[in-house]
């Protein structure tokens, strides 16, 4: 690579290599990055605000590295493991997919890309058919490539992947076909690739977000929406703070995900989640969004009742979503609006929040 960084810490778009390999990966499983024993500032730069577990320490080879990996795993006891290069970014979420149904009738699967170009060795012209250029992620049942690494270890058998591992030691390999896209990230030529394959992959998604709260029979201080405290003598029901606002966002949000809503991820027939701060809802799909490569880029609000006035609160509701989500307030839309005094807001039972939530996600997730 030419450069003092080692390659999976240079940037794209602003991020490092093993940020968008992780980013792609963190939806699927439980992540364990082994590191250089000398990367761990890199390492924590890399990863800031993503909650993993703390990083694996890796040894010389890449191999040594995956055994001292899959060791430290041994208390999870996982059924199934992914192994991926750190180095290749641009896998499609399908390619991810696609390995781990695999894994259901096979105890070792790999990526790989069927080889279609011509291919020569000293003048000779070898023939391609049943060719593979072998990629990764590569899956395999816990138990099995834990045995087959430890062998290799104590006989001394060195191979460049992990499939070759199971492979010398009698595990049929499953191909999973893959593409030109996942690229090993080896020379500038291919950080430029990266570069281009990263930057156009995002798409446009929007999600709606419902909620209803039902004010409490006893009397209040004060109403909390967005976040604010608004003088009110009533306070809104429910299984948590009732912050209806924070929940349509969050709703929306994970609308916009495909990923459930509140309840799938906070059960209300937990009692951990009673009196919750809805802050947390909101930071959970949120980080889930970043987990995932995406971003948000715009909030629509509303408000349906016919109390408290809202209006005169706008800004501050806006000025504490922009502070909390660090989100310029010119992408934060507050509105409130009455229903004529129709309905169970028309007759002050409660009150009602739309949210309709722009984001940006990677156009293969």
């Amino acid at each position: 690579m030419d450069c003092d960084v080692p390659k999976q810490y240079l940037p794209i778009n602003g991020r490092a290599i093993i940020r968008h390999t992780i980013e792609k990966l963190m939806p699927f499983a439980t992540l364990y990055c082994v590191i250089g024993a000398d990367h761990e500032e890199l390492y924590q730069q890399a990863v800031d605000g993503l909650n993993l577990p703390d990083p694996i320490i890796g040894g010389v080879t890449r191999q040594e590295s995956v055994r001292l990996g899959l060791k430290a795993l041994e208390a999870v006891n996982p059924d199934f493991v992914l192994i991926h290069d750190a180095a290749r970014p641009c896998l499609y979420t399908q390619d991810i997919h696609n390995v781990i149904n695999r894994l259901d009738d096979n105890f070792a699967v790999t990526l790989a890309r069927p080889i279609n170009e011509t291919l020569q060795k000293d003048g000779a012209v070898i023939d391609r058919e049943n060719m593979w250029a072998i990629q990764t992620p590569q899956a395999f049942s816990y138990d099995v490539i834990l045995d087959c690494h430890n062998k290799a270890y104590a006989d001394g058998f060195i191979a460049t992947d992990d499939a070759s591992i199971t492979s010398n030691y009698g595990y049929d390999i499953d191909y999973v076909p893959g593409g030109v896209h996942n690229i090993k990230i080896t020379t500038q030529g291919d950080l430029e690739m990266a570069h281009m394959l990263l930057s156009e992959s995002m798409e446009t998604r929007v999600g709606n977000g419902f909620d209803v709260h039902a004010f409490a029979d006893h009397d209040a201080k004060m109403i909390r929406l967005c976040g604010v405290d608004i003088p009110y003598h009533k306070a809104l029901k429910g299984h948590s703070d009732a912050d209806v606002g924070l929940h349509a966002i969050s709703d929306a949000i994970f609308g916009a995900m495909a990923d459930g809503d509140i309840g799938s991820h906070f059960p209300p027939s937990n009692d951990d989640f009673e009196n919750m701060d809805s802050h947390v809802f909101l930071d959970k799909s949120v980080d889930i969004l970043k987990s995932r490569g995406g971003k948000i880029r715009h909030i629509d609000l509303t408000f349906m009742c016919e109390e408290p006035k809202i209006g005169k609160h706008r800004e501050e509701i806006r000025n504490h979503l922009s502070n909390h989500l660090n989100l310029s307030t010119s992408r934060i839309s507050v509105k409130a609006t009455t229903t004529e005094k129709l309905g169970f807001t028309g007759r002050g039972e409660g009150i009602a929040a739309q949210a309709i939530v722009t984001i940006q996600v990677p156009s293969h997730d």
